[in-house]
């Protein structure tokens, strides 16, 4: 059976046609090929399959979110996939790498020194940095805290790429999945009632966590063991070493 390239989208009742947006089944496809259980991702796999990677970035590219007819969940799904699926190219692209921060000693272009400020992503007339899909548009235009368990930043510290693209129809369902697993993950939260050690990304990005009751009330509202009141919440360190299988 051949891989579904579009998947129509449900268009607003007075749009006076349906927006079609591309289907996932090609990264799922993939995901599931070269991701275990825990995350770890097999990039010589992906060097292999780099031609298929490239054709669902194609795919991508050429058909961005029509957002006057696209559900916003049709819409977050796309930026979610296209932030990891640009990430393994990004990476394989660089391979062997010990850490995706590795790759700013190979940029031969001036004022960038970090992976995530190459302007590598072209769609329609515009290039894009991964900082560009992280902060101007799902962060800012989506204000939905869950995306940073759901995107991957290809390290070890990072909530665990999933072996499976997001869609819109699952897509809630996939997000709480996603903030499940990684807050109850001891190797990247360690919460007990009196105290926690959690992730720098529950630093670096609070103001995300925060916009309707403090730190302690998000994390609550997923972990297992739920933290007093009075509880002390510290950041681990984070770990970028290359989220690959060994």
């Amino acid at each position: 059976m051949g891989i579904i390239l579009f998947q129509t989208c449900h268009s607003q009742p007075d749009s006076k046609q349906g927006s079609i947006a591309p289907s996932h089944a090609i990264f799922s496809q993939l995901l599931s090929k070269y991701v275990d259980h825990d995350g770890n991702v097999n990039y010589k796999g992906f060097q292999k399959d780099s031609l298929v990677l490239q054709k669902y970035l194609d795919l991508l590219t050429s058909n961005p979110p029509d957002e006057a007819n696209w559900p916003k969940e049709e819409q977050l799904a796309y930026w979610i996939n296209l932030y990891n699926a640009f990430t393994i190219k990004l990476v394989i692209d660089h391979y062997p790498l010990e850490s995706i921060k590795d790759i700013g000693a190979f940029i031969q272009i001036p004022f960038i020194n970090s992976p995530w400020d190459i302007k590598f992503i072209k769609i329609g007339g515009d290039r894009y940095d991964l900082n560009n899909i992280e902060h101007d548009i799902l962060r800012k235009k989506f204000d939905e805290p869950r995306i940073h368990f759901a995107i991957n930043c290809a390290s070890f510290s990072c909530p665990k790429l999933r072996s499976e693209a997001f869609t819109a129809d699952q897509l809630d369902s996939q997000l709480e999945d996603q903030a499940l697993g990684f807050i109850n993950d001891p190797e990247r939260n360690k919460i007990s009632p009196n105290k926690a050690e959690v992730s720098k990304i529950f630093d670096w990005f609070k103001s995300d966590f925060t916009k309707n009751g403090n730190l302690r009330a998000f994390l609550n509202k997923y972990a297992q063991e739920k933290l007093a009141q009075n509880a002390k919440i510290s950041f681990m360190d984070y770990d970028w070493s290359l989220n690959e299988q060994r």
